[in-house]
This record gives C-alpha cells, structure tokens and sequence, in this order.
C-alpha cells in the first residue's frame, strides 16, 4: 500500500469494497406493490457517508405520494415511468437523473409494459417514509 493510499483510508475511514451483483438481496417495499429494493453499498458495507439502492419499479405498479427525511439523487436505469416531485411530473427514461430535496412530495408510476429501474443515493441514517394518502 502506498502512502497516498493508506492516507486515503485513514482520512475516509472505509476500506475499499466490491460486491457483486448476485450478493444483492431484493425485497418488496412496504409502501407500494410492485416495488422492490436492493442495498448495493450502504453503512452496514462499511461506507462511511452514502448508501446507493437499486429498485425495480414493476410495469402497472405504483408508489403513492410520499416524503423522506433524507434528500434522494437518483439515476434512471432501463424503462420509462412517471415522476411527481412537488407540483410537477415528469416522465423519465434510462439516462434521466433526479434530484428529489429531503421533505418533498413524490411519487412514482409505471402505466408502461416493462419495468422501470433506478439507482438511488442516499446520506447514511434513517430514511423513514412518510406516505400521505
């Protein structure tokens, strides 16, 4: 190890890390059916401040208007599907990033006949949903 490297570690506090995508475990989510997640990197992988989320938003499902304590980066994988962030909606499609500001009201739609998929980046900590229907 050089010492940009180990110097690198220490200020950061993790180390290095590769899972592979079969290790990936994917469950629904409570709050919609036809939605699952999978945690690629999170704390509990030893990642010190963000936690990337993969989910898979199932052709016809839907996820009703919600808010997150936590801000939501996200990146448009594969599909197209709809997006409601405060007032607006916006269809999005693989390519498509989003930034979704803690405390916002979203949604999510999928009226198409493939699933929609997305990377989502989170800070580490609680991420409690709050649904508003």
């Amino acid at each position: 190890m050089t010492d940009a490297t180990a110097d690198s570690e220490d200020r950061a506090g993790a180390e290095a890390l590769l899972r592979r995508g079969d290790e990936i475990d994917y469950a629904a989510v409570d709050a919609a059916d036809g939605l699952e997640k999978g945690v690629l990197i999170a704390d509990e992988h030893g990642a010190p401040n963000f936690a990337i989320r993969r989910f898979v938003l199932e052709a016809g499902a839907a996820v009703p208007e919600h808010t997150n304590e936590v801000e939501h980066e996200q990146y448009v994988l594969e599909g197209e599907y709809t997006v409601g962030v405060g007032d607006e909606e916006h269809t999005v499609e693989a390519g498509d990033s989003l930034l979704i500001p803690a405390g916002t009201v979203h949604w999510y739609r999928n009226e198409g006949d493939e699933p929609g998929a997305f990377l989502c980046a989170v800070p580490n900590g609680d991420d409690e949903i709050e649904l508003l229907e």
